[in-house]
């Protein structure tokens, strides 16, 4: 992880950038947004039934593309892919994309038949893609969601079809300096309440008392997502209650100095460098870091717990990050039938395990997921995040990007402007109706 202030898409697991690159993208490039007359992007909703794709010659030559670019990256992803390719008697070849060009280049690649034969979407972005019709249907290869909590499943979804599988995921939870808690004198919070009361012991001259990245971007939204969801909110209804508690919630914490304003402009990669200097006791922050966090300050004493909910015994819901696998429709079927079984093998639970521990994500498989956390105790809170988490698009599907663009351009106007929640998100719901 990028320990620098500048956000990289590794700040962002299950954010990639390309959420910033096309703001807006899903509804543009639906079928159903056609039927609205949008205008769609060009290539994309030719992206079905391409043929041409590089290295066709070679059936068992595998061509994917990704936007892993770290070193723990390459070593979980390489050599999984290496050990699965050999046993299959398959080949195989990596491009790598940047976080934020990859849907550009998903759409130059359709337009020049040249899609991969497996690609690797942010999750988000999977019902988008499919509902262009660019996407094989996993099952008919046999696989399938067993062995997945639904909200897994649910990331490589769309309309009941499965197109997509996670190997891996990740959510966010709250950093703690356990330093300074214990200084203070104040526990660990589970509660709002407790939270507040555990940032206004916190709060010094020397530091705020809690962080957290609202970005005027889907990252701000992501982070967001378990204040909203926790209240009782919903992304289908922005001005109700919950999600004007949450905002709230928020609001206060920065007109009240427990929370830097500068978290507007803070990425999540922003927020856990505050974390190791010292400037913040406490920070919503996810398992990505981690590597880095202990890289860069071992001497920093930190534990992690579930983000704080509104009343105690509630359940703590986040947002489910990751990376989903699938399978292009090239026109080479017997190409996309080697691609997929190379993809089965690599989801494979024992697999997931590897990448997990590598990557400092957490197993997609719910036995894998209980073996890691037994076997990675630093790992294990995101691990019970991970269980009651949610996916962003599984009620919205390719309308999502539109919702989570009003949310964080409410939530600038809240936190910037001074605005009141209730006249920011009027006007949030009145965008996405």
């Amino acid at each position: 992880m990028p320990t620098t202030p500048t956000t990289s898409l590794r700040d962002i697991p299950g954010q990639g950038a390309s959420d910033t690159l096309f703001p807006g993208v899903g509804r543009q490039l639906t079928r159903r947004s056609l039927g609205r007359g949008a205008i769609a992007a060009p290539g994309l909703l030719a992206l079905a039934g391409c043929g041409g794709s590089e290295g066709n010659g070679d059936p068992s030559a595998i061509r994917i593309v990704d936007y892993y670019n770290t070193p723990a990256d390459d070593v979980a992803i390489n050599g999984t892919f290496t050990k699965c390719a050999e046993e299959l008697g398959l080949t195989f070849s990596r491009e790598r994309v940047p976080g934020d060009q990859l849907i550009a280049r998903v759409l130059q690649m359709g337009s020049s038949r040249t899609l991969p034969d497996l690609l690797m979407l942010d999750n988000p972005n999977v019902q988008q893609v499919a509902d262009s019709g660019a996407l094989a249907p996993l099952e008919q290869y046999g696989i399938s969601t067993e062995g997945l909590t639904p909200a897994v499943a649910d990331l490589g979804m769309y309309d009941g079809t499965l197109y997509g599988i996670a190997p891996t995921v990740n959510t966010i939870a709250l950093f703690y300096n356990v330093d300074m808690l214990e200084e203070a004198g104040v526990e660990p919070p589970s509660t709002w309440d407790e939270l507040r009361t555990a940032a206004e012991a916190l709060t010094t001259e020397d530091h705020y008392g809690f962080a957290f990245s609202a970005i005027a971007s889907y990252e701000g939204t992501w982070q967001f997502m378990p204040f909203m969801w926790s209240n009782g909110g919903d992304e289908t209804d922005l001005d109700s209650e919950g999600v004007l508690g949450a905002a709230q919630l928020w609001s206060d914490f920065v007109a009240d100095g427990l929370t830097s304003r500068s978290v507007v402009n803070w990425g999540q990669g922003d927020v856990m460098d505050q974390f190791k200097a010292g400037n913040a006791a406490m920070v919503i922050n996810g398992p990505w870091n981690i590597a880095g966090l202990e890289a860069d300050t071992p001497d920093l004493h930190w534990d992690v717990v579930t983000i704080p909910v509104p009343t105690a015994g509630a359940d703590s819901v986040a947002p489910l990050g990751g990376e989903v696998w699938t399978v292009p429709i090239t026109g080479d079927e017997e190409k996309q039938a080697k691609a997929a079984e190379l993809l089965k093998m690599f989801v494979a639970p024992e697999n997931q395990l590897y990448m997990a521990g590598e990557r400092s994500t957490i197993p997609g498989d719910v036995e894998a997921a209980t073996q890691f956390a037994s076997e990675n105790p630093d790992l294990g809170t995101f691990v019970d995040q991970v269980s009651t988490a949610r996916s962003r698009t599984a009620k919205l599907g390719p309308d999502w990007p539109r919702t989570a663009k009003a949310i964080y351009t409410a939530n600038q106007r809240v936190l910037v402007d001074d605005t009141d929640p209730g006249e920011a998100y009027d006007e949030a719901a009145r965008t996405v109706s």
